[in-house]
């Protein structure tokens, strides 16, 4: 096996080896990148695309959000011939939210393609539509391991014409039991093929796949460490009674806008939920008990920054990359060292900066020491009574989530929407966030101080030439001055003031 490290502090967006120029793509694509905004390669993306678009094997060790989609997504919609409605390439996701933002991605990055369709098979989704459109024939599956088995058993999926798989956070589908499943769907693939695997961590089962399943493969690990100017560590001892009240301090004296807080257990997620709501945060909660439709409009809120507060266990949160991401709060110190790493690599991102907030008891003191040896830095240790707010005024995010319903089955488009706000309705396209369309229902995130009206001009107006349901997404906690109420119940067909 092939191994190739990179250090992300010795690259420099000067270098000619970081530009995507160099890459053996059509000049569509390379155009495509650019509408994008991907100019320089991420140091995972300037090791590894070399490699696959060259048709090896690879693994590749690297974290959420260092550039890994781009690198499999560029070589899968490479090695496609968009003639034959098969599907050729397989991605295999730890979770249902990883899927669905690698499902995007793809979609992105194939607009250089003619007519690419990339399908998304996931469980807590009914099976019929999902084998109903895999009869109308795709291109490219991304989907979660249960659930393509399921597919296969059924014989809904074929896999003949496969030409790539990748594995995608393979250590975390191992950390979930997903090790049989991955087998299972592997030994169904055709063996000439080129394999991916992406893992943070390399545990033993990693060899074991790469063993069974990948031919040859060269190995590209990332070595980076997170930057200590642009990640300020702090922890704060508590007890175990104060811990939750301790959150909330923790939250009104930094004052983040958008927080992620991560519980070793679902029953402390819901304690912390209950606690923080009971204060008056506008917080959501990511666990495993959440029917599909409300995770979805959970990630969609935190993402577009409707919520101030995430609460989320590991499992949960694995895949989750959120832009803007001001702190991430430890509720409880982890005892894996690797797991505290890969926690406060989710903010401090690109040119931001972040906040990771720890709170350890007495008995937590032996993992903070692990902690302070694995990443190498000194503890900076704080007294919790040094937390005074920094003013009066609720902790209130930025952005209030409206829901219309109709989506890609009535063929809206996020410029229906933009346009309906900007046109007539007269808002500016800075008071508008971002604009989510499902399969049947469209979300749009608004500035909070517009909320009321552009939901009574949503209600009243028309998008794409038709009267639309909206309704407001409340979340439980500090409520807007006004109640939408009245303009919720207020959605009827009536002409335009």
């Amino acid at each position: 096996m092939t191994q190739r490290q990179t250090d992300s502090s010795n690259t420099s967006p000067a270098d000619p080896d970081m530009s995507f120029g160099g890459l053996p793509l059509t000049p569509a694509a390379l155009a495509n990148l650019g509408q994008l905004g991907y100019l320089i390669m991420t140091p995972i993306q300037a090791a590894s695309l070399p490699i696959t678009l060259a048709g090896h094997d690879l693994i590749a060790q690297a974290k959420t959000g260092s550039g890994k989609t781009v690198v499999f997504a560029l070589t899968l919609l490479s090695n496609l011939d968009v003639s034959d409605l098969s599907v050729q390439a397989l991605v295999l996701c730890p979770t249902r939210e990883l899927a669905d933002q690698v499902t995007q991605e793809i979609r992105r990055l194939a607009r250089s393609q003619d007519n690419v369709k990339v399908l998304s098979l996931v469980g807590g989704s009914p099976m019929r539509p999902q084998m109903n459109s895999l009869e109308h024939g795709a291109h490219i599956v991304v989907g979660t391991p249960g659930r393509i088995m399921d597919h296969l058993q059924r014989e809904s999926l074929r896999l003949d014409a496969l030409n790539t798989l990748v594995l995608d956070e393979a250590d975390r589908m191992l950390d979930m039991g997903f090790f049989d499943d991955i087998v299972y769907v592997a030994k169904r693939c055709p063996k000439p093929r080129q394999t991916m695997l992406f893992s943070a961590t390399y545990p033993e089962g990693i060899a074991q796949l790469s063993r069974q399943f990948l031919h040859k493969p060269q190995e590209v690990k990332l070595m980076e460490r997170h930057e200590a100017d642009k990640i300020r560590q702090r922890f704060y001892e508590v007890d175990n009674a104060e811990r939750l009240d301790a959150v909330a301090r923790l939250l009104n004296h930094y004052r983040p806008v958008s927080s992620l807080a991560f519980c070793n257990t679902r029953q402390q997620c819901r304690d912390l939920l209950e606690v923080l709501r009971g204060q008056g945060f506008l917080a959501l909660a990511l666990h495993g008990e959440l029917e599909q439709r409300e995770r979805d409009q959970v990630l969609i809120q935190f993402a577009n920054r409707s919520c101030s507060v995430l609460v989320a266990t590991d499992v949960a949160a694995r895949g989750l990359d959120i832009a803007q991401l001001e702190a991430v709060i430890n509720v409880d110190v982890t005892p894996d060292p690797e797991i505290y790493i890969h926690r406060i690599g989710r903010t401090g991102r690109a040119d931001q900066d972040g906040w990771a907030l720890s709170l350890a008891s007495k008995n937590q003191m032996r993992r903070v020491d692990g902690i302070a040896r694995e990443t190498g830095t000194a503890v900076e240790w704080h007294a919790i009574d040094e937390l005074e707010p920094a003013n009066d005024e609720p902790l209130l995010p930025p952005m209030v989530t409206l829901q219309l319903l109709g989506g890609r089955k009535e063929k809206i488009r996020p410029g229906d929407v933009l346009g309906a706000l900007t046109g007539e309705a007269g808002f500016t396209a800075d008071q508008i966030g971002k604009i989510n369309v499902t399969e049947t229902t469209t979300y749009v995130a608004v500035a909070r101080e517009i909320a009321q009206e552009a939901l009574r001009r949503l209600a009243v107006g028309k998008v794409k030439g038709k009267t639309v349901k909206v309704r407001m997404l409340e979340i439980p906690g500090n409520a807007l001055a006004e109640r939408p109420s009245r303009a919720n119940a207020s959605i009827k067909r009536r002409p335009k003031p």
